[in-house]
């Protein structure tokens, strides 16, 4: 991309160049890189209405604070991208979120500027005061900057960070980015809580100071007493003075003057922690993103004068989309069912039962401990909890799993959905790690599905299933293009299907990399090679009568799936060698995963470089059977 000749830009190489400029300048720079900024999403795609947001916070933080030695922590750093502008990143901007690309997020191998790595949210506080300890401690940092939206702050670890640095009493800051969004709209009381900061007319705590004046003058000095002792401070301080803070705002986060006049003063003045609370609106400057629900939280490359998204392939509906109405429809023939989403609604898919059900979906907000929780207490009640959390989120939630739902045996129903590698996000949104994780828990059912039609049986399957817990997973895209069933079918627990049936070699599938594994069987099915294609659709229990019978009728068995080590493979090798198979010359294969992150990339080409393409599975096959692979191809096929 050709780089903008904007003046003021043009002369900012780093942070540094900030401090040259007065503040009428750097006024005039926040509005050339807001246009830089959506000139550049509307070319790449990404996170647009996040990073709109904080233009002006973003130039006053650099302008004010020495970047790098002071370190700035962006919570979740999805609105990074005007930071990345202004240190040292601008010509490569084009290439965000792209193989070899700049990640979309703060990388700390990206940059000096970027000290704290992050993606997902509730971090930065506690990060933030770990580089405080470490100055106070001697080593080469200074002060320590943390931004957390208001969606982030309704997260526990943020609370517990508060806790921490109220309680440390050391010098930090944390700018609280109020724009009254998340992803999807904010829930919770925190959201009404600064809402009530940001309101004009009477706090409670102004009521309640009107109504102890009012009293004689025998009792007000007692009410007062009283009242300071309940509140544990001053009484009309708030919550973050109660936990230790100084509260400054909150103040317009589009005034550059204003945002300029506090950061100085605070860092001027400040001893102990200060909470700024900056009021900004996602999305600023850009007319659609103001106006859409999401405020364009994440966008496809799109028109800039119309605001159009470019859109993607739709041969097919998208396993988030399947689950949703699959979800609605379940939950139409049975009133007990409930769905509980950690902020993401829409991007799980149970936004679509909300829409018919609006009393049984339950948004908590960023908290994806509370939710399995919570989902574990619906359960125990006798209501049938679905649980819908992205696998790379859900990891947040596992000791809950463990103690809250697998010790106690409750039903909750897990949809784990961006199983396997997604693509731009990278490696901070990979859902690699469900299957062992789920998997080592007793009395936890375990499914994949292979196509979307399978995906509705496990809905249905999940909703039939009051035993204990079940989890099934699926993947981010499209489906592979299958007819749907008008009503899903109750699997039998523990029982998968044989798609094709050969001689030579089996392929066992576990998940949507079905779709690879048949493309694999053709290509062999051209050299001569006869295949057995089985779809486990259950990693536990596993289907140990259909393991036994490809072991016993071919001379090598290719187990395969969206995973990392330690998975559905290991479970198969496991049952496999207890049982002697192995003794009696049985040739087996797990592909899975590599053992290491993979980058960011199409997931095309993050399968080709994890080794689960077709031509990388036809290969594994031939090499078991003792035959030269095959030729790779340049393009080799993979799930997209």
């Amino acid at each position: 991309m050709e780089q903008s000749q904007t003046p003021h830009l043009d002369r900012v190489a780093g942070p540094a160049d900030l401090r040259d400029l007065d503040d009428a300048e750097l006024n005039a720079l926040a509005r050339e890189l807001r246009q830089e900024t959506i000139d550049i999403v509307s070319r790449t795609g990404g996170h647009l209405g996040s990073s709109l947001g904080v233009v002006e916070l973003t130039v006053a933080l650099h302008a004010v604070f020495r970047t790098p030695f002071d370190k700035l922590i962006w919570d979740v750093s999805h609105q990074c991208y005007p930071h990345k502008i202004l240190t040292g990143r601008r010509h490569r901007m084009h290439t965000l979120r792209q193989e070899g690309g700049l990640s979309g997020f703060t990388k700390r191998s990206e940059s000096d500027f970027d000290p704290f790595g992050a993606a997902h949210s509730s971090t930065s506080i506690s990060a933030a005061l770990g580089f405080t300890i470490g100055r106070d401690m001697g080593q080469p940092t200074g002060d320590a900057v943390a931004v957390i939206g208001d969606g982030s702050i309704t997260a526990g670890m943020a609370y517990e960070g508060l806790n921490n640095a109220g309680a440390e009493g050391r010098r930090l800051f944390v700018i609280l980015n109020d724009n009254d969004m998340s992803i999807a709209p904010p829930v919770g009381a925190m959201n009404t809580y600064l809402n009530r900061l940001n309101a004009p007319h009477a706090s409670l705590s102004e009521v309640a100071q009107g109504f102890i004046a009012a009293l004689p003058q025998s009792l007000r000095e007692q009410a007062l007493a009283a009242r300071a002792r309940a509140c544990g401070g001053p009484p009309d301080a708030t919550m973050f003075e109660h936990l230790g803070f100084t509260y400054i705002g909150p103040i317009d986060g589009h005034s550059m003057p204003d945002l300029l006049a506090t950061l100085r003063m605070a860092h001027a003045r400040a001893e102990g922690p200060v909470l700024i609370h900056v009021r900004t609106v996602k999305g600023k400057g850009y007319a659609p993103a103001e106006a859409a629900d999401c405020c364009y939280h994440g966008v496809a490359k799109f028109d800039v004068a119309s605001g159009t998204q470019s859109k993607g392939r739709a041969n097919a509906p998208s396993y988030t989309s399947v689950f949703g109405k699959a979800l609605t429809e379940e939950a139409a023939r049975d009133p007990n069912i409930v769905a509980v989403s950690a902020a993401m609604p829409g991007g799980t898919g149970v936004d679509i039962m909300g829409k018919r059900f609006a009393r049984r979906v339950f948004d908590v907000g960023i908290a994806e401990q509370h939710a399995v929780t919570f989902a574990a207490g619906m359960a125990a009640s006798g209501l049938k909890p679905f649980c819908a959390i992205y696998s790379t989120f859900l990891q947040r939630g596992y000791d809950q799993i463990v103690h809250d739902v697998a010790l106690q045996g409750l039903p909750v129903r897990f949809a784990i959905d961006r199983a396997g590698l997604v693509g731009a996000d990278g490696a901070t949104h990979a859902g690699a790690f469900d299957v062992g994780y789920m998997t080592n828990l007793p009395g936890m059912v375990v499914m994949a599905a292979g196509d979307e039609a399978e995906l509705v049986h496990m809905v249905a399957t999940a909703a039939a299933h009051d035993a204990g817990p079940i989890a099934f997973r699926y993947p981010r895209g499209e489906g592979a293009g299958v007819d749907l069933p008008e009503r899903g079918q109750v699997l039998e627990i523990g029982k998968g299907r044989v798609v094709a049936e050969g001689d030579s070699v089996a392929f066992l599938s576990f998940g949507a990399h079905l779709a690879e594994v048949r493309l694999a069987a053709e290509a062999l099915a051209a050299r001569g090679i006869s295949c057995t294609i089985a779809d486990a659709r259950f990693a536990k229990p596993l289907d140990t009568d259909l393991i036994g019978q490809l072991a016993a009728h071919h001379a090598a068995l290719i187990t395969v799936e969206q995973g990392a080590e330690g998975g559905f493979g290991a479970h198969v090798l496991h049952h496999l060698a207890n049982t002697g198979a192995l003794d009696r010359g049985l040739v087996l294969r797990t592909m899975t995963l590599p053992d290491r992150f993979i980058e960011q990339a199409s997931p095309a080409a993050m399968y080709r470089d994890a080794g689960l393409t077709a031509d990388d599975i036809a290969t594994t096959a031939l090499r078991a059977l003792g035959i030269d692979s095959l030729p790779r191809r340049a393009n080799a096929t993979s799930v997209d």
